[in-house]
C-alpha cells in the first residue's frame, strides 16, 4: 500500500468513525433496546422487575381498540395531508416561479410557517379554531360551518390536516421550485413553438421531469404526516375523548401516561415497521417514474 493512499484512508477514518460512534450510540443501540423492552413486562420503574412475556405485548396491541382506532385516524390523517400538502405546494411553486410581481414576497410567506415549531403553531390555531370560528359563526349565522371545530371529532381532524399542510406547503414548495428550476427553458419554449398549451405542457414535460422531487416531497410529507406529535399535542390532546390521538401520541401515553413500557415499545416497533414499508415502497415506485433528460 502505498503512502498516499494509508494518508487517504486515515483522512477517511478521522472524519467517519466519530460519526460512526455518535450514530451507533443515539440511534442504533437504543433501538436493540427498545426491541428487547418490547418482549418485556415493565412499569419503567427502575426498582421493580422486568417479566420476560414474549410476544404477549404484541397479542394485546392487537386486541386494544384504542391503538388500532388511532392507527386508522393516523393512515386518515396521512392520506388527507399527502394529497393537500403536495397539491398546495406544487401550486405554490408554478405560481412563485412564473412571472407573476411579488413572487419573492410570495415565496418569504409560503415558507415561514415552516419556520415556526408545531408546538407554537397549534397553539396559535387552536385560538383560531376555537374562538375566531365561533365569533365569525355567530357574527354571519353560519354556525353549521364556523364552529369549535376541536370538539368535533372528524372537524377536529380536518383541523390537524390544516395545520399541518399549513406547516409543510412552504417546505415542499421549496423542493418543488428547485425541479422547476432545473428543466431547461429550451423544452418548454420548443413546446410552445410547436402549439403545446399550458395543460401538456404540465402533464408531458414539467410533471414528468419534476418526478425526483416528487419522490422526495412525498416521502417527506408521509413520513412527517405518520410521525407527527407536536401538533397533536398542542392542537387537540388527542380529544374529543380520544377521537384525534394520532400513532404517536397513543405510544407516548401507553408508555408515560399508563406506565405500559413493554407494549408501549412494541406499539413502537410495529409503528417503525409500518412507516418503513410504507415509505421505502413509495421511494421504491416513484424513482422507477423518474426520467432523465
Amino acid at each position: 500500500m502505498t503512502t498516499r493512499k494509508r494518508k487517504e484512508r486515515a483522512w477517511y477514518a478521522l472524519f467517519t468513525l466519530p460519526l460512526l460512534i455518535v450514530f451507533t450510540t443515539v440511534v442504533i443501540i437504543p433501538f436493540f433496546i427498545g426491541i428487547a423492552y418490547s418482549f418485556v413486562s415493565w412499569d419503567g420503574i427502575p426498582a421493580n422487575p422486568k417479566v420476560f412475556v414474549g410476544f404477549a405485548n404484541y397479542a394485546d396491541l392487537l386486541r386494544d381498540e384504542r391503538f388500532l382506532t388511532s392507527a386508522w385516524r393516523t393512515i386518515e390523517f396521512t392520506v388527507l395531508a399527502l394529497v393537500l400538502v403536495n397539491l398546495l405546494g406544487l401550486v405554490f411553486s408554478l405560481l412563485v416561479t412564473s412571472k407573476l410581481r411579488g413572487g419573492n414576497a410570495a415565496r418569504t410567506m409560503f415558507f415561514m410557517p415552516n419556520l415556526i415549531g408545531g408546538l407554537i403553531l397549534g397553539y396559535i390555531w387552536q385560538f383560531i379554531f376555537t374562538d375566531a370560528f365561533k365569533f365569525i359563526g355567530e357574527k354571519t349565522g353560519m354556525e353549521s360551518v364556523f364552529f369549535n371545530w376541536l370538539i368535533h371529532p372528524q372537524f377536529a381532524l380536518y383541523a390537524m390536516v390544516i395545520v399541518f399542510t399549513w406547516q409543510m406547503a412552504g417546505y415542499t414548495m421549496v423542493v418543488y421550485i428547485a425541479g422547476i428550476q432545473g428543466i431547461p427553458d429550451e423544452l418548454n419554449e420548443a413546446a410552445k413553438v410547436d402549439g403545446a398549451n399550458l395543460w401538456h405542457r404540465l402533464t408531458k414535460i414539467i410533471f414528468p421531469l419534476l418526478m425526483p422531487s416528487f419522490t422526495i416531497c412525498l416521502f417527506l410529507t408521509l413520513s412527517g404526516a405518520f410521525k407527527i406529535f407536536d401538533v397533536n399535542l398542542s392542537l387537540t390532546k388527542g380529544g374529543p375523548n380520544n377521537a384525534t390521538e394520532l400513532f404517536a401520541m397513543n405510544i407516548y401515553n401507553e408508555i408515560f401516561g399508563y406506565g405500559n413500557y413493554g407494549l408501549g415499545q412494541a406499539k413502537a416497533i410495529v409503528f417503525f415497521v409500518l412507516v418503513a414499508a410504507v415509505t421505502l415502497t413509495q421511494v421504491i415506485i416513484t424513482k422507477k417514474r423518474e426520467v432523465q433528460f
